[in-house]
């Protein structure tokens, strides 16, 4: 249960989701008169038409030449920074933000996105400083402060976390990201019934939100009221149908319920999306091997093994199968390839099992 909250919890946090991608400010022309304007004027113009057919790299070509025309314009680097996030070279967009910054250091925008870029660059210590000066910059910026305690969250500080989301609820209580991240944190921490409450905030705001549906269904698990976390994973899985992560979610759930046939069928469907979720092929042997159904346990092992040659544990269970089967030479070799593998890994009690297994078919 923890397992499985603690899974979807890093899906929101560590990836790139949960923070609001920088707006752009187009360019426009200096005040400062050069003999360039004329030039710069027909680049920048060009750009915006590229940057509306969606074409970034063309914009970012442009924008590149503009500021070789204009090199005081900070908003010419802004755009820079904001096409090349939007093409995910985020240390690029970094070096382009911070020219702007240094260009309008009372910029609250260009201090948020410098924060973005960084965040996503893996720099969570100087993101943290760029939220806070934008924050500074402007009090009622509610993404910085979402931004800020995503940061603080990937370095640990939980109460500072905590404090930046408040901090946003405060002030815009509409927003459901700023709910959510709540939700979340308090789910990871174990207040599971206080995280529902803001998790169910949050999916009033933002009913077609599926990573809200994840964390609540969750909280729900973690609860141990499997009924209503089917529920949510079930919601989130019409909003979100490519997503193999949420019918495994399922599927552990019917499994947790004695439901079998319901849950290998969910399995069935995440691996569907994605054939190489060896864990959902796992769990689909290990219900096999329990209703004595050795040889579909046989096929979901071996299908396994081909996946994960290492799988020490997928290669004992193949070896039990086998042995239901009465095919004793190839569960020998099935044990006999767990014991070296569990050898190799250290696990001393995967080893032992290995070698009774062997002992009773010798």
């Amino acid at each position: 249960m923890k397992k499985s909250t603690l899974f979807v919890f890093s899906l929101l946090f560590l990836g790139a989701s949960v923070l609001a991608q920088p707006e752009l400010s187009y360019a426009q022309e200096s005040t400062v008169q050069t003999n360039n304007n004329q030039q710069l004027r027909q680049l920048l113009r060009q750009a915006r038409e590229l940057i509306d057919a969606g074409d970034f790299s063309g914009a970012l070509a442009i924008y590149q030449q503009a500021a070789s025309l204009d090199t005081r314009n900070a908003r010419i680097y802004s755009g820079i920074g904001y096409l090349q996030a939007r093409q995910q070279n985020f240390t690029a967009a970094v070096t382009a933000y911070q020219q702007a910054v240094a260009l309008d250091p009372n910029n609250a925008d260009f201090r948020y996105a410098l924060g973005y870029s960084l965040a996503n660059a893996g720099d969570n210590a100087g993101a943290a400083v760029a939220y806070r000066q934008a924050a500074a910059l402007d009090p009622k910026n509610v993404n910085a402060r979402i931004g800020l305690g995503v940061v603080l969250l990937r370095q640990k500080d939980y109460t500072g976390a905590m404090n930046a989301f408040l901090e946003a609820i405060s002030i815009d209580r509409a927003n459901w990201k700023a709910y959510e991240a709540v939700g979340s944190l308090l789910l990871m921490q174990g207040e599971l019934k206080n995280a529902i409450a803001y998790l169910q905030t949050a999916a009033q705001l933002a009913p077609r939100q599926s990573s809200i549906l994840l964390n609540l269904g969750s909280a729900f698990l973690a609860q141990g009221n499997l009924n209503a976390a089917r529920a949510e994973f079930e919601r989130a899985a019409q909003l979100e149908p490519n997503n193999a992560n949420i019918p495994f979610q399922i599927g552990q759930i019917y499994q947790a319920q004695k439901d079998y046939e319901r849950a290998v069928d969910a399995y069935q469907k995440a691996i569907a999306i994605n054939p190489k979720l060896t864990a959902a092929r796992m769990a689909i042997g290990d219900i096999r091997l329990q209703q004595q159904d050795f040889l579909r346990a046989i096929v979901a092992y071996s299908q396994v093994v081909e996946i994960e040659p290492e799988n020490a544990q997928a290669q004992y269970n193949l070896g039990v199968a086998f042995r239901g089967r009465e095919r004793t030479a190839e569960a020998i070799a099935a044990f006999e390839q767990a014991r070296k593998l569990f050898q190799q890994q250290g696990n001393s009690e995967g080893v032992k099992n290995a070698e009774n297994a062997l002992r009773q078919l010798k």
